[in-house]
């Protein structure tokens, strides 16, 4: 059984930053792609960013240029800076685990965390 636990969520302005953290049990961390996704009230979970066990990204384009996803994987550990927050950034964001290398829809994530609300307001 993979455990995630996600950190950092919390109230930002406009325009501010957040990091998010998501700490993984298990020991085959390094072996696969790892997956940021958020849900807004009403709609459906989105993938924000993956980032597969070579380090290749991949980001949604409401996000590029603003977040980069990251990981440590002597720490099991996976990371989503986010910069230049805006009010439709807001959401619960959730990390996951891949079942595939691609994974780029929620059927392609096999365990989630508890996800961490995001509020952007002035």
């Amino acid at each position: 059984q993979v455990q995630l636990v996600e950190s950092g969520g919390g109230l930002v302005q406009p325009g501010g930053s957040l990091r998010l953290s998501c700490a993984a049990s298990g020991r085959t961390f390094s072996s696969y792609t790892w997956g940021w996704f958020r849900q807004a009230p009403g709609k459906e979970r989105e993938l924000v960013a993956a980032i597969i066990s070579g380090g290749l990204t991949n980001y949604a384009d409401s996000v590029k240029g603003r977040f980069t996803i990251s990981r440590d994987n002597a720490k099991n550990t996976v990371f989503l800076q986010m910069s230049s927050l805006k009010p439709e950034d807001t959401a619960v964001y959730y990390c996951a685990r891949g079942r595939v290398a691609v994974a780029i829809s929620v059927s392609d994530y096999d365990y989630w965390g508890q996800g961490t609300q995001v509020t952007v307001s002035s």
